[in-house]
């Protein structure tokens, strides 16, 4: 119904309400009289005047709450608009490997509520740490800044898996910064979030790529530190090659060839199994992935060396 619709609809209704009580016939008013006046074929109490102005001042003020609706429907679904198409920016300049123009464009709306916005945000701030410009002390900034993004964004959003990814992500690399107990605390909390991720969304290669380095790095975890969570954890995190292995298959199963770096993994994975065959072949496809990123040609540097290595000891 338009709002002309709706105000003519009220006006009717209120010309249609029932009448006022009557006095009966002889009741003194205030001054010796009936204080009846007749208005359009029903009666009602006091000043003419005094009722029409009412009933205009009761039009307007439903008038200006209809407006207020109407303007309030219009922003939500103006505001609407307007995060799907950061949103589309945004991925466009992730995928074009635009890290800094991504970041500047993301921190304007830092402030928001929006998980979409908050988690990619998050993904920026760690993006710009990483690059070989950005200097230490920035980089820790950067740390710890994308590490509140994404807390804000599991706020807004539990049910969203990347919140809970990045979240585990950015969780991670705070570690680096506070020491082996920290770091060996934070892991079962890591751990918990990549896992809900992989629950939330079991087609996101990712969360599961991720899952398997989690595996990975507590396998391959020094003596030193073992024992140091020996002392501080009744039962420290723990884990195996042939569970991150699965791990990285699992993710090459759902979206294959999506990473350069569970190629590598699955590589150094077989090394650590001692099955050179199956290294040298996913060590070749991490080396002969085509570089997008600065991180893809550390890699590709690293296969090969690899390669080379373990042919000269062959």
């Amino acid at each position: 119904m338009t709002l002309a619709a709706r105000l003519w609809r009220f006006l009717l209704l209120r010309r249609g309400a029932a009448p006022g009580p009557r006095l009966p016939a002889g009741t003194s008013g205030s001054r010796g009289h009936c204080g009846r006046c007749r208005f359009r074929g029903f009666e009602v109490m006091g000043n003419p005047g005094t009722f029409k102005r009412g009933l205009l001042l009761s039009a307007l003020s439903y008038l200006g709450f209809e407006t207020y609706q109407v303007i309030s429907q219009a922003a939500v679904v103006h505001a609407a608009a307007k995060v799907e198409e950061i949103l589309e920016q945004a991925d466009y300049l992730y995928e074009s490997g635009e890290t800094e123009k991504l970041y500047q464009l993301l921190t304007q709306y830092k402030e928001s509520e929006d998980a979409e916005l908050l988690w990619r945000l998050a993904r920026a701030s760690r993006d710009v740490a990483q690059l070989s410009r950005t200097s230490e002390e920035e980089k820790k900034l950067l740390v710890y800044e994308a590490l509140e993004y994404a807390k804000r964004a599991l706020e807004k959003n539990e049910s969203h898996f990347a919140a809970h990814k990045w979240y585990a992500i950015c969780l991670s690399d705070v570690g680096d910064y506070e020491g082996i107990k920290a770091k060996i605390a934070n892991a079962y909390i890591i751990k918990e979030h990549f896992e809900k991720a992989i629950e939330l969304n079991p087609k996101d290669a990712t969360s599961i790529h991720l899952m398997g380095i989690w595996c990975y790095t507590f396998a391959e975890m020094p003596w030193y530190q073992r024992r140091i969570a020996k002392m501080l954890f009744a039962t420290p995190p723990s884990s195996t090659y042939e569970k991150a292995l699965g791990y990285f298959h699992r993710a090459e199963q759902v979206d294959p060839n999506f990473y350069s770096k569970n190629l590598l993994l699955l590589g150094k994975t077989y090394l650590k199994l001692h099955n050179k065959k199956l290294a040298a072949f996913w060590l070749m496809k991490a080396k002969d992935y085509p570089a997008h990123t600065e991180e893809d040609k550390q890699i590709q540097t690293e296969a090969a060396q690899l390669l080379t290595s373990f042919s000269e000891k062959n």
